[in-house]
């Protein structure tokens, strides 16, 4: 499936500022499309489809309501949709004509710049990693990757396994040792796990890029008022785009 110029200029004016997370055991259950739209109503910038637990097929349909739902906002030419860990979903939604920008991958997935070299230099591709993980990063996964996203921050039941050391303990990240990531990182960061309205300017002090969410959005009684309230947070600490 080739590229549009649009499709270029979407991954130059990138921005990961507010990025939701989703996927459809996330929604208190609404659709995926419903609160797709909210928070990209409410000034969210990015969009990533989380359904571990889907099919394939299931993960194609996913996608294409979310697309479809940014279309509705009127946000199709600015808010990328990714889809989590499966570059073979993006690759098959992309030639039934859903307008998949990416991928988001962790260590365990399909590598940075193989997903980069299928999907091509228009397209956007996310990596998960603990700042302890920089160093042993390939060089070419982080020449092929856009952004970093990292934590968690809080514990957090969305993403249960997200704070597990190899020895099986779990711990959160500190504001200090994501400064000091973000730092290092030849990529912009952002920040997730249990994150909250309150702890933006922190998370912007220490120089995030960023932040995502899953729950703080797709779970609240009012999905647009809690995502408003999250990009009016972000933008009072000055620079959001």
């Amino acid at each position: 499936m080739s590229f549009s110029m649009s499709d270029k200029a979407l991954r130059a004016r990138l921005s990961v500022a507010a990025y939701l997370v989703i996927g459809p055991r996330d929604t208190k259950g609404r659709r995926v499309g419903e609160i797709v739209k909210a928070a990209v109503r409410a000034g969210f910038t990015a969009v990533q489809l989380r359904a571990k637990e889907e099919s394939a097929r299931e993960q194609i349909a996913l996608l294409g309501e979310a697309a479809r739902a940014i279309e509705a906002a009127g946000a199709s030419s600015r808010v990328p949709l990714l889809v989590d860990d499966r570059l073979d979903v993006a690759l098959a939604a992309r030639e039934m004509g859903v307008a998949v920008a990416g991928v988001h991958v962790g260590q365990k997935d399909v590598s940075a710049h193989i997903c980069r070299r299928f999907l091509g230099e228009a397209a956007i591709v996310g990596l998960s990693a603990h700042p302890k993980d920089l160093p042993r990063l390939a060089p070419e996964d982080l020449a092929a990757v856009d952004y970093i996203g990292t934590g968690p921050l809080h514990a957090t039941a969305s993403k249960p396994d997200a704070g597990v050391e190899a020895d099986g303990s779990f711990r959160t990240r500190s504001l200090a040792e994501i400064a000091a990531f973000v730092q290092k990182s030849p990529v912009p960061v952002i920040v997730g796990g249990g994150v909250k309205a309150a702890d933006l300017p922190a998370i912007k002090a220490a120089g995030a890029a960023g932040f995502f969410v899953i729950s703080a959005v797709a779970a609240a009684a009012d999905a647009e008022g809690a995502a408003r309230e999250m990009v009016a947070v972000w933008k009072g600490g000055g620079w959001f785009r």
